[in-house]
């Protein structure tokens, strides 16, 4: 008589090993989170996947804070960090469901699209973005809480100043000094950043980073912080020539 071998094929979808992979890096520890916590629904085991969020959450507390730790001045590739964190899931993927995963297909189990798996990561990635991006606007504006503007002329040319480090008398000096050497002009409006550095006056100007290897693009600012030193005869010129931000200096003139 021959025997039928009767092998139960598994009702429940999963997420390859190889899909989590691809859906931690999109979307991060989060997104690792729910894919496998949803392996270990598939597999009967609601305890561990109950579990793997607290560990996802945490993870995701302990990678995105700690990137603010970072000091400015060391620089980190852009892929590294999602590379590590994608390399640990994969392995405790493999560590904890490799068995259970090779088992359902081998089995006639079906895996979940992978449409689905990049709408996970893709999800991931927006809950994880969203108070990281908000928590930044709020160090931000926390930062400039001291910072004011005073405008000059009919241009409205802007100086921003930190109150508490430099008076708005010696702001208004400096732009009469800067609307002497006609650098606030009646063409374009101009924006500049203005701090005291002991008896010093540090002036960040935004421009274009050709500054730093054309002599021609730099030779006008050479000129201005030249003519408006003659009037301040007491205090040190200095100009800070900054590309996107004030923390981007390109080119320091004094």
């Amino acid at each position: 008589m021959e025997q039928t071998l009767d092998i139960q094929t598994p009702t429940e979808k999963i997420y390859k090993d190889r899909a989590i992979w691809v859906g931690t890096f999109l979307g991060g520890p989060l997104a690792a989170g729910y894919l496998i916590a949803e392996n270990f629904k598939a597999f009967n085991d609601t305890d561990k996947a109950k579990k793997t969020w607290i560990y996802a959450i945490i993870a995701t507390i302990v990678v995105f804070g700690g990137v603010f730790l970072i000091p400015d001045n060391v620089k980190i590739p852009n892929q590294i960090i999602p590379l590590i964190y994608t390399a640990i899931a994969y392995y405790l993927v493999q560590h904890f469901q490799g068995q259970n995963i090779s088992t359902h297909i081998n089995s006639g189990g079906q895996l979940h699209s992978w449409w689905r798996t990049i709408a996970v990561g893709v999800i991931g990635l927006a809950i994880t973005i969203i108070p990281i991006f908000g928590f930044a606007l709020l160090t931000d504006s926390a930062t400039n809480a001291e910072t004011d503007t005073k405008t000059y002329g009919i241009m409205k040319h802007e100086i921003a100043f930190d109150k508490n480090n430099i008076s708005e008398t010696e702001v208004n000096k400096i732009a009469e000094g800067l609307t002497k050497t006609t650098f606030f002009d009646e063409a374009v409006t101009k924006y500049v950043y203005a701090k005291k550095v002991n008896n010093d006056f540090e002036i960040s100007i935004s421009c274009d980073k050709s500054v730093t290897s054309n002599a021609e693009a730099l030779q006008p600012f050479v000129q201005l912080r030249t003519e408006l030193q003659t009037l301040f005869p007491d205090n040190k010129i200095v100009f800070n020539l900054v590309v996107d931000n004030l923390d981007n200096i390109v080119k320091r003139l004094e």
